[in-house]
């Protein structure tokens, strides 16, 4: 589509509602989030250490990675509405499964079939794609994550309060009825938006080695792992520095957890305000820059001695308005490079950036076991920021090399 089409609400014959996109996301960061206060609480009810039950993180996050490679495709191929729907429905079912887990073994089982709430995250962004071309996708994405950062800053806050009052399996509660409620909006509200009738598996075959031989696909996709690495090291690091470093209580966590959600809404604000206006690279250039001075900040004084959770949790509000500036406008740039395959493209690209995030999890979990201060996930989160900022800078001299030629 060349201009932003005609919508109406809880109308399926026409594109989706930017409110229903918003919570399809948000779906996805909520089952991420809610769980980050009580993972410590979790761990002694499972009679297991920390590194263990965190694998409902970094577990959840490597499958989560390998279905955006096929979810991209099947959409692609199927169709964003069936794809979404049925990946709803199994979440659903898995979320009902892990609230009567009585065992480690079967909670994470159930945890991982959660993961195909990812569909989300993915298809939420490549629907936007469908819709408006780049710079409006970015702008637009913009909007669409804003909303979307405010359930992992609210969702934490939620679990935490949940966890005190009920115990924490009243979070799975919570996720069954919020589940079923996005599954019953998108029903009746989400559009189909592929036009033709979608891409066959043959296409996207012949397509793919286009798509990943592209120099800008690789930079834009690199600097969103990069930059979501910094974020996801923090999921598997925070609440232990939270918990086990600065004492805090399941609430408290919550709270402090959220500190980065609030920034990327800020930031996200700034993106769907100016992106149209500036250009994509140019704002995701200035959100590296943003999050590679927050998170320096608080490794600089993390060397010297100085730290705190006003400290830490201080700083990665920084970060987070980085992040905000950087993400929807790398994403929109990697489902760009070829518009006709955008779920693929969004898929393998999520799929860097949740497989990334996997690892960096579970090493931040690792890394920080027995330690005393949060100087390990400092430094890791440094140095993904810094990785990030040099694909984006990449990605600006591989477009002008382009516009020159």
């Amino acid at each position: 589509m060349t201009s932003k089409p005609i919508v109406r609400f809880l109308d399926r014959t026409t594109p989706p509602h930017i409110s229903t996109l918003i919570l399809l996301a948000g779906i996805s960061a909520l089952n991420i989030s809610i769980f980050l206060p009580s993972l410590p609480l979790m761990a002694a009810d499972f009679g297991t250490d920390y590194a263990t039950i965190q694998f409902a993180i970094s577990g959840y996050l490597a499958a989560t990675a390998v279905l955006q490679i096929l979810i991209g495709p099947l959409s692609d191929k199927f169709g964003r509405r069936r794809v979404v729907l049925a990946a709803l429905a199994l979440y659903v079912i898995a979320t009902f499964g892990a609230s009567f887990a009585t065992s480690i073994g079967a909670f994470l089982a159930f945890r991982i079939l959660q993961a195909s709430v990812a569909t989300g995250i993915v298809l939420s962004r490549a629907i936007v794609r469908d819709m408006v071309p780049q710079d409006q996708a970015a702008s637009m994405i913009g909007y669409v994550t804003m909303g979307m950062a405010l359930v992992p800053m609210l969702g934490p806050m939620i679990g935490g309060v949940l966890d005190e009052t009920f115990g924490w399996r009243a979070t799975l509660t919570f996720l069954l009825i919020a589940g079923s409620g996005v599954f019953i909006l998108c029903y009746l509200d989400l559009g189909e938006t592929i036009s033709e009738g979608g891409t066959s598996f043959r296409e996207q075959v012949a397509g793919y080695p286009i798509l990943l031989t592209s120099p800008r696909f690789w930079g834009y996709s690199l600097a969103a792992a990069f930059g979501s690495g910094a974020f996801f090291a923090y999921l598997g690091g925070g609440p232990f520095v939270a918990n086990s470093l600065y004492g805090l209580s399941p609430s408290a966590t919550g709270i402090a957890l959220g500190a980065p959600a609030s920034g990327y809404a800020f930031g996200n604000f700034l993106t769907g305000r100016y992106t149209a206006k500036i250009g994509v690279n140019r704002m995701a250039l200035m959100g590296s820059i943003i999050t590679l001075c927050g998170l320096g900040a608080s490794l600089l004084l993390g060397l010297a001695g100085v730290e705190g959770p006003w400290i830490f949790f201080g700083f990665c509000t920084v970060f987070g308005i980085g992040n905000g500036m950087l993400l929807p406008g790398v994403v929109s740039g990697s489902m760009s490079v070829r518009p006709q395959l955008a779920g693929t493209a969004s898929g393998l690209s999520g799929a860097m950036m949740i497989g990334g995030g996997a690892a960096l999890s579970q090493l931040a979990g690792v890394t920080l076991e027995g330690q005393s201060t949060a100087l390990p996930l400092q430094i890791l989160m440094f140095l993904c920021g810094l990785f990030s900022m040099f694909s984006v800078i990449y990605v600006i001299i591989r477009s002008r090399q382009i516009a020159s030629a």
